[in-house]
């Protein structure tokens, strides 16, 4: 014997929304977890989660009416939805249209002087030329950057500061030629 294979959470989603459209008519929650079970399938234990992710998608309504909460869903609220995304998705449609066009005239106004000539080509090629001398100077540049005086300069104070800051050598630890002594 197989073992029946439980329902996925988008068919207890329809099958709950189905209860709605074929009773039109507002439940508490003990009576869709009477009627779910029995009608549709859906197992007891997850009546409560299916309802709850309905509620959360807008699908289902609910309200609170003294201590008890109210659920319904009809089948125009269904259709008013859908119509109101299609009308979303229509106006979208209508912006990115005008948005295409609007673009592709930028186009053809950037085009106009930019024409292939001859002139264009060999400023371009030219253009490319002396972009290339420039990255190959900075290169050059950088190579003697350790010889900058500024740089020199630099150098030559953090080594001042390290002097400073490094503590007098023993010289009696020392050899004369490492650490010469005040004497020599």
């Amino acid at each position: 014997m197989s073992k029946k294979k439980g329902l996925s959470l988008e068919e207890k989603r329809t099958r709950m929304m189905e209860i709605f459209f074929e009773t039109k008519d507002v439940f508490q929650l003990k009576d869709i977890e009477k009627i779910a079970p029995k009608t549709k399938g859906i197992t007891p234990m997850s009546v409560k989660d299916v309802l709850q992710s309905l509620v959360d998608d807008n699908m289902v309504d609910c309200e609170r009416v003294g201590t008890s909460n109210y659920y319904w869903s009809f089948p125009s609220k269904a259709l008013h939805a859908r119509n109101h995304k299609l009308e979303e998705l229509k106006k979208q449609h209508s912006e990115a249209k005008q948005r295409k066009v609007s673009l592709q005239q930028a186009v053809e106004k950037a085009k106009v002087g930019r024409q292939d000539t001859k002139d264009r080509s060999s400023l371009l090629k030219e253009l490319q030329a002396l972009r290339e001398e420039r990255a190959q100077l900075q290169a050059e540049l950088e190579k003697y950057r350790e010889c900058d005086p500024e740089v020199i300069e630099e150098i030559m104070d953090c080594v001042d500061l390290v002097k400073v800051d490094a503590p007098t050598p023993n010289p009696h630890l020392y050899p004369h030629w490492i650490c010469p002594s005040p004497e020599h």
